[in-house]
């Protein structure tokens, strides 16, 4: 039987063996059940949040509002904005930091995702 599942842009934030962060562009499938247990919005800003910091803990983030640019270890960057799913797994080392493009508040959800838990997330063909 042929899937014709549909998908949502993602992008992945992961860590490298050496501590540093990355990411990778891919998709996640729609309508496929996703286990959660609670989930929050935000509209503010941490200061925590505004430095080079590993994600808190594994979760997807849905940007509802806002264009915001996400910088990894290299230098290399990626836009996040409504309509692509920002997975967020670089829990250890270095992390990533990021920016608001314009001035548009990012208001978000944050849907965290359980150990040993599968994330649904698709890389890109290389």
């Amino acid at each position: 039987m042929e899937d014709t599942s549909e998908f949502i842009s993602a992008v992945r934030l992961m860590n490298n063996p050496d501590g540093t962060s990355t990411f990778e562009k891919g998709k996640i499938p729609t309508l496929k059940p996703v286990n959660i247990n609670t989930f929050w919005i935000s509209t503010t800003v941490e200061e925590w949040e505004k430095v080079t910091h590993p994600a808190p803990r594994r979760q997807y983030v849905v940007t509802l509002k806002g264009k915001i640019r996400f910088k990894v270890s290299n230098g290399s960057t990626f836009l996040i904005e409504p309509g692509i799913i920002l997975l967020a797994e670089d829990t250890k080392g270095e992390g990533h930091s990021w920016d608001m493009i314009g001035s548009e508040k990012w208001e978000r959800l944050y849907i965290p995702i359980a150990d040993h838990t599968e994330n649904s997330f698709i890389p890109d063909a290389k």
